[in-house]
């Protein structure tokens, strides 16, 4: 299933690349959220590769399948075929294409890929041997065992809670970073010190926290299931956690494994997302 999806993503990415080296026209959903050619193209190629699988296939670019149906489907394929639009717009190649297997509502595998980078990240959580979860970079031209070959494996956050021996890394959206979500850091910087803040567009912010080059990522700021959910199964098996967030918790107890805070949940009637916490400290 990993093989099938890093293949389609790849060529997901290729196609896109293709229109982003041109000039493209840009049109609105409903909600006023831009769409392109390239978002179309992704769709059809990914769409087309999973049919081959025994599970169906939600894509933000076919929504419109209804929680009746939806219901039903125990294991499923959840994809953003481009995911940041809007950077892929602003043309600074901060765009992924996200594929995920989701089981029990439960991110089972994800795909992330970086088309222009030309890099994966890739996470699963029940494997029974080798990596669950790794980088590969150079990937256009690679069978999937090439990819395997060269792949990095992927840890999270190594900064230590008790020692503090390094400023903590944060991820904070510059579209995004509202009043709830400095609160969340100013929290943060009193229990840890100052924090160094970074940001990157769409699903890498996630990716970040899963190869250890941030620590923690607030999200509190609206999003979709489709936008997290590959992205969410690479972190969880680097190591790392996808809390919900909830306004009564502090935000140090986010940083380690708390049997009380909950995973951000898919497959829900409403597919826009809880606001969210990645965390890739533990202790």
């Amino acid at each position: 299933m990993i093989e099938i999806a890093v293949k389609a993503a790849i060529e997901a990415g290729e196609a896109i690349l293709e229109i982003y080296a041109q000039d493209f026209e840009v049109e609105y959903k409903a909600d006023e959220s831009p769409l392109t050619s390239a978002d179309k193209a992704a769709h059809n190629i990914i769409v087309k590769a999973l049919e081959t699988t025994p599970y169906p296939v939600l894509s933000e670019e076919s929504a419109e399948i209804g929680y009746s149906e939806r219901k039903g489907w125990t294991t499923y394929w959840l994809v953003d075929p481009l995911d940041g639009t809007k950077e892929f717009i602003k043309k600074n190649g901060e765009f992924t294409v996200n594929i995920a297997l989701i089981k029990d509502g439960v991110p089972l595998m994800g795909v992330v890929y970086v088309p222009v980078e030309e890099t994966i990240y890739c996470g699963q959580s029940d494997v029974e041997c080798g990596m669950s979860a790794w980088k590969s970079m150079e990937c256009v031209g690679k069978t999937y065992n090439e990819l395997l070959k060269s792949a990095v494996a992927l840890s999270t956050s190594n900064y230590s809670l008790s020692t503090k021996q390094r400023t903590l890394r944060v991820v904070a959206s510059k579209s995004h970073c509202n009043d709830e979500t400095r609160q969340f850091i100013a929290e943060l910087e009193e229990k840890f010190g100052s924090a160094e803040l970074v940001s990157r567009g769409s699903s890498l912010k996630l990716c970040m926290v899963a190869e250890g080059s941030a620590d923690i990522y607030p999200r509190i700021a609206p999003t979709m299931e489709w936008d997290t959910a590959a992205a969410h199964a690479v972190v969880t098996a680097a190591g790392g956690r996808v809390f919900s967030y909830a306004s009564d918790v502090a935000a140090s107890s986010y940083t380690a494994v708390n049997s009380d805070l909950k995973d951000l949940p898919y497959n829900k009637e409403n597919l826009l997302n809880t606001y969210f916490v990645v965390s890739g400290l533990h202790e």
